[in-house]
């Protein structure tokens, strides 16, 4: 919030415009933090990730939204987590599925959203905007989840990331070197808090149509107490929010229950210190995928002495900008948080 209340305070810093020429991606968005609007906010979302990861006994939360695996986006999610630049990782159940056709080494393609999706459907193909992907590729994807959840013992809930972390293992067994098989092998647990909304869902009910006495159960009010004792075990976090949804206030409200747990008073909490959200959603329709880094300040979501910054840009654009500029900074991540106690 500006405090400043003269023109010597108003005007401390000049605007520069970015000069063309040979910059490497770190170097553009060094530029564009001296320039306006989202060019700024987007630079300035990279460089609060970079504080975050020099910054000592701090756990880094990303949220990841939304169907944006089919984009492409996926081997930049494995590369943050195998450089541990995210720590924990909260998804929808598409990113942790979709990205699995690839892994198997089926494919999507580019496509178009002027088209009659009449003559997909005929031909088999699903439509995500303008990627497809062949419909009997996702299905062998069911399937596949389908024959893992035949395999494992079903005698006990599991959380999602005790569920996903077996996963990532005999994932990573077969040579199927998705988000979860990445996960697996650093160590990094990975949160699904509506699991079932996506192709687990359906491998579910392949297997229940199979045999009407199948049954699993993800216990996900263990999962959020996880998610707490995790924030609690560290003293700052770090959010990464691409996107809104379920994985954004998951994360959201890890900050608000810790001291229910560590002193029995609810109006205490241990905010994020820093705190990054891309998003196209707008605030003024009051869905949490829109809401502000700064209306999270009321909850006690967000620290008003931490660092933050809300980029309003296509994830798209902003994941493979901002994932290039670490590497080029931090590369990869010196003593992350230990988490493999979260599995045990």
């Amino acid at each position: 919030m500006q405090t400043a209340k003269n023109v010597e305070e108003l005007l401390r810093k000049k605007l520069r415009p970015v000069e063309v020429g040979r910059k490497s991606v770190s170097e553009l968005l060094a530029a564009m933090a001296e320039t306006g609007f989202q060019g700024r906010n987007l630079a300035l979302a990279a460089e609060i990730w970079e504080r975050a990861a020099r910054a000592r006994d701090t756990v880094i939360m990303m949220g990841y939204a939304g169907s944006l695996s089919t984009t492409g986006q996926w081997k930049i999610v494995k590369w943050l987590i195998e450089n541990r630049l995210v720590d924990v990782l909260v998804s929808t159940g598409a990113n942790i599925s979709e990205d699995l056709i690839e892994a198997m080494g089926f494919n999507y393609w580019i496509g178009t959203p002027y088209i009659d999706d009449h003559i997909l459907r005929k031909n088999g193909i699903y439509r995500f905007h303008d990627v497809y992907v062949r419909e009997k590729d996702y299905i062998k994807m069911e399937e596949m989840l389908a024959e893992f959840m035949r395999g494992i013992d079903r005698r006990r809930p599991y959380t999602s990331p005790e569920f996903l972390n077996k996963l990532g293992r005999w994932l990573s067994e077969r040579g199927v070197d998705g988000i979860l098989a990445s996960a697996y092998r650093a160590g990094v647990p990975v949160f699904c808090p509506a699991i079932v909304d996506s192709g687990y869902g359906v491998a579910y009910i392949i297997n229940r149509y199979k045999d009407g006495n199948f049954q699993l159960l993800i216990d996900h009010f263990k999962d959020y107490e996880l998610l707490v004792r995790i924030r609690a075990a560290h003293k700052d976090s770090a959010v990464v929010f691409i996107g809104g949804g379920v994985p954004k206030d998951f994360i959201q409200l890890s900050a608000v229950s810790v001291d229910i747990l560590t002193s029995g008073d609810p109006y205490l909490t241990r905010a994020h210190k820093y705190a990054v959200q891309i998003t196209t959603d707008s605030p003024q329709w009051g869905g949490l995928s829109g809401a502000t880094l700064e209306e999270g300040k009321s909850w006690g979501k967000e620290s008003p002495d931490g660092y933050s910054v809300q980029c309003f840009c296509d994830a798209t654009i902003a994941l493979p900008l901002i994932s290039h500029a670490l590497a080029e900074r931090v590369g990869r991540r010196e003593s992350p948080p230990a988490l493999s106690w979260v599995f045990s």
